[in-house]
This record gives C-alpha cells, structure tokens and sequence, in this order.
C-alpha cells in the first residue's frame, strides 16, 4: 500500500503555523503527485517499490536487505539519497511486543518511508500532521516530526511500564497478610516481571538504533546546508533520547532487582513449609517408634471385638490422607 502525504494550506507569509498535510492512499496505476512530501510504503508489493523508483530515481530496499544488521548497510547515501534503517518497536500494548525494521529515505524535498508493521508513532504523527501547524514545511522537518513523535511514543511506553513494575514493587513486599500463602501470586508476579522485561529490552533495543540514525544525521547535517533550527532540533532530539536510555537502564535494574527479590520470598516461604513438615515429622517421630516396637499386638484391644472396627480403620486411613491435602490447599502451597 502506497499513502502519499502533500502540502496544503501552505502560504509564504507564516508557512510553520499553517503547514498541514493531507493523506489518500494511492489507488493502483495512478501515478505519484509532484508534490508528494511524505511518501508512506506499507507492506509494498514489487510492484510499488518500482512506482516509487520509478518517480524518484532511487532503490527501495527489501525486506531482507531491512533486516540486516550491518551499520555500513543501515545508514548510508547513494545516488543523492539518504538511507536510514532503524528497529522499532511495535504492538506495545499488546501480550506479544515486538521490533521490525523501518528504513527512512531523504531525497530532495521527499521522505520515503518502508515498513511492514503498524507502530503507533505513525499513526500519532500522521494525525497531528494533519492538523494546521502539525508539521514543518519541508522533507526534513516530517521526518524530524516523525523521529520526534517514535521517541514520545517510546517515552510513554516506558512511563507505562515504570508505573506498572512500581505496582509490582509494592505487590511484592505487601506482607500484611502473612497468614495465607503467596505462591500463585509469585508466579503471576514473575511472569508480568519477565513481561515488562522484554518491553523494555525491546525500548532500549529501539532507543540505540534511532541513537545511531541520529548521530549519523548530524554529521550529514554538519557537511550540508541545512536550517540552524533543523541541526538545533537534531541535537535537542539526541539528548533527550539519551535521558531515555538512563531511564530504561535504570528499570531494567529494578526489574532485575525485583526478580531477585520475589525468587528470595519464595526461597522463604518455601523454607518455612520445609521447616514445617520437620516439625511435624519429629512429633510423630516418637509415637511411631513405640508402634514399631511393640507392633500394637496386645491381648486386650477393644477395636478388635467391634464388627465395624476394620470399616473404621479404612476410615480413618481415608480421613489421614485427605485431610493434609485439604490443609495443604488451605494453606495454598499446592
């Protein structure tokens, strides 16, 4: 799918303020319009590759050449073109996140973009975009914006997940109830742990990619002329991405503590039902010894007079066995 973005309500008094872009999806065999700013490739066909070849003289790279994890083969410039691939991280909100690679193409007063996913961030930019003053006037400045609005949707994602590992920190040291086993809570708390985890692996994992596309930027940026605000933004962009990566350092360390934690509670509680069954094997120790001594073959025992005393003693063999299961289940360390 082919969705071209173009200029509107553009005028040469105030351009920032009332820059907008319109999108449409390109329907199959028209050609793409002069105007095109924003050129977004979704899940291309052969077939559109070569339209948008065809219309700016460039190579769309495919997916295989996307995945590769060469530096020298993810950023780099040719024929007049900027390529920039980069790892981002997509279906966050969901029980399975993931990355795909998404490759940035600058060339003359076009960005192209190749994706073969849906992360949030285009969806965000392309709708602010669309408003009045959404977006600057240029090529440059959508793919700003757009780079800009990745690092804020990663931004609130990693929000989310400081809020949630914090819920779990206070879940995990919650002893005010320690008269009832915690085991299946520990499970379900080890899984979410491993859960945000992977989401923040995944944060940092994107966060170093854009890190690179953005270095790599400002050294083309400091070979060409480009708008002082443009390089100023550049560097502002880079920096807070920076903080980014501190933040996602530091709960992945949380996180590790965490895990930590919850397996040394269980290591505890474990313990605690060890010591247990110690006990209680040691008071039956002595009863059982005596048993095992003198067989209980005495002459005088009444039970073995009562017609129900061997239905009473399957009975009571039944009742010894379902008895500690019930307790254990009670107790939910089974």
């Amino acid at each position: 799918m082919i969705v071209v973005y173009r200029m509107v309500d553009r005028t040469k008094q105030d351009a920032a303020d009332v820059c907008r872009l319109e999108r449409y999806i390109l329907p199959p065999g028209e050609p793409l319009p002069a105007d095109a700013v924003w050129i977004d490739l979704v899940a291309p066909t052969h077939a559109e590759d070569r339209v948008v070849e065809q219309h700016l003289g460039i190579e769309i790279p495919t997916r295989e050449d996307m995945e590769d994890i060469e530096p020298s083969e993810l950023l780099y410039s040719e024929n007049g073109a900027r390529y920039m691939t980069v790892r981002l991280l997509y279906a966050a909100d969901s029980a399975d996140p993931d990355i795909t690679a998404v490759t940035f193409i600058l060339k003359g007063s076009t960005l192209v973009t190749v994706r073969y996913e849906e992360p949030r961030a285009f969806t965000m930019f392309a709708h602010r975009a669309g408003k009045p003053g959404g977006c600057g006037a240029s090529a440059e400045e959508v793919f700003a914006g757009l780079i800009e609005t990745i690092i804020d949707r990663l931004a609130e994602i990693l929000q989310a997940t400081a809020s949630s590992i914090d819920r779990i920190s206070r879940d995990v040291f919650d002893v005010a109830d320690k008269t009832v086993g915690r085991h299946g809570e520990y499970q379900k708390t080890l899984r979410d742990l491993g859960r945000y985890g992977t989401l923040i692996s995944l944060s940092r994992e994107s966060l170093v990619s854009i890190e690179r596309l953005l270095l790599f930027l400002s050294v083309v940026y400091r070979a060409t002329r480009v708008p002082v605000e443009l390089r100023e933004q550049v560097r502002t962009t880079l920096r807070d991405l920076q903080s980014l990566e501190e933040h996602a350092s530091f709960q992945a360390g949380k996180i590790q503590f965490l895990l930590d934690a919850t397996l040394g509670l269980v290591n505890l509680e474990q313990n605690n039902i060890i010591k247990l069954f110690s006990v209680m094997a040691v008071v039956f120790m002595p009863p059982t010894l005596i048993a095992s001594i003198y067989g209980m073959n005495f002459r005088v025992m009444p039970e073995l007079d009562l017609w129900y005393g061997y239905p009473a003693a399957l009975l009571a063999m039944l009742v010894a066995a379902i008895a500690p299961y019930l307790f254990f289940r009670w107790k939910r360390w089974l």
